[in-house]
């Protein structure tokens, strides 16, 4: 099922930064130097836009042919299991953020993302981003660059996932995430930790008392 866009988009014809150039030109440039040629490219097959909180990017069954630059905000991903979410990442600003499955294999999203803040994104769709690899030989290098990021990301997720301790769990989300920890719902860091917010707010509580 193809999704409504829950958004109203727009590319300017000159973005509102410093030189003019989109916030996706800016974050390709953290990777590798590009061309004139593609920055501009880049500037033109880009949009802004905005998603309130608790609103949907995309729903599972949807299909998600763009990948979006989180300007501003926090976003999560996540599964539902019967009644109870199951959050398997949490992003904030400068991240990179689609349905991998749905944007790169055209099958339905498996998860949902949901802004848990009202959120600024820079899209680009798939086709642009196929051309970009195709006619601008520094996109290459600058993919692989952020497919490791993604991968160290990944690692650090599952590794997360896999502590046999509530406790071990926070102490490595604080010392990874922790600009998140009083900015969202606890709500979503237990979800995202797998263990209930009854056992969250014990631990945070019992840190907080060993601080005073």
């Amino acid at each position: 099922m193809t999704a409504k866009k829950p958004y109203s988009s727009v590319t300017p014809d000159k973005w509102d930064t410093p030189d003019g150039h989109s916030p996706m030109t800016h974050f390709v440039k953290q990777y590798n130097p590009i061309s004139d040629e593609f920055a501009h490219y880049i500037d033109r097959h880009t949009f802004q836009c905005e998603i309130k909180k608790d609103k949907h990017l995309i729903k599972a069954g949807e299909s998600c042919d763009y990948l979006y630059l989180l300007k501003k905000g926090v976003m999560r991903g996540y599964v539902k299991d019967n009644s109870k979410d199951l959050t398997n990442w949490i992003a904030f600003e400068n991240s990179l953020i689609t349905s991998a499955r749905s944007f790169f294999l055209k099958s339905p999203a498996t998860k949902n993302i949901q802004a848990i803040e009202t959120s600024e994104l820079i899209g680009v769709h798939f086709e642009a981003l196929e051309y970009s690899f195709t006619h601008f030989l520094e996109m290459n290098i600058i993919g692989r660059k952020i497919l490791e990021q993604y991968y160290r990301s990944a690692e650090e997720r599952s590794l997360i996932a896999r502590l046999p301790r509530a406790s071990s769990k926070y102490e490595r989300f604080l010392a990874t995430y922790g600009e998140l920890a009083n900015r969202i719902q606890l709500k979503y860091i237990a979800s995202h930790l797998g263990v209930t917010l009854e056992t969250l707010s014990r631990i945070r509580s019992k840190a907080g008392k060993q601080k005073a």
